[in-house]
């Protein structure tokens, strides 16, 4: 399953009113470690298609990085049902993203 892009305009469409769970990671093109976590959220979502992965480049979404107090990046969200049930804050390896995800599905 591909990954999302999200804007600002499209996240309550994408996400609050979503059933299920989605993971959003909260990023930016200058964050070294944003781009190692990229390409573990890329596999994830070939990996766990039962989940919705999308990302929001907090430079374009400031209100929803307002919204969401993203004080450090990465900074990957956990929903289930349109409510935020974890936040993961800086890079980890893909297992742990995947074992965080995991509890909610």
């Amino acid at each position: 399953m591909a990954v999302t892009n999200l804007a600002e305009s499209s996240f309550e469409d994408e996400i609050k009113n979503y059933k299920g769970v989605a993971v959003v990671d909260f990023w930016a093109p200058w964050c070294g470690p944003c781009t190692m976590v990229s390409p573990i959220i890329d596999e994830l979502s070939d990996e766990m298609s039962n989940v919705k992965f999308c990302k929001v480049n907090v430079d374009e979404a400031q209100t929803l990085s307002e919204q969401f107090d993203i004080m450090s990046i990465p900074a990957v969200f956990i929903f289930k049902d349109g409510e935020v049930m974890d936040s993961i804050i800086g890079a980890h390896n893909k297992e742990s993203y995947k074992e965080e995800i995991g509890k909610y599905l």
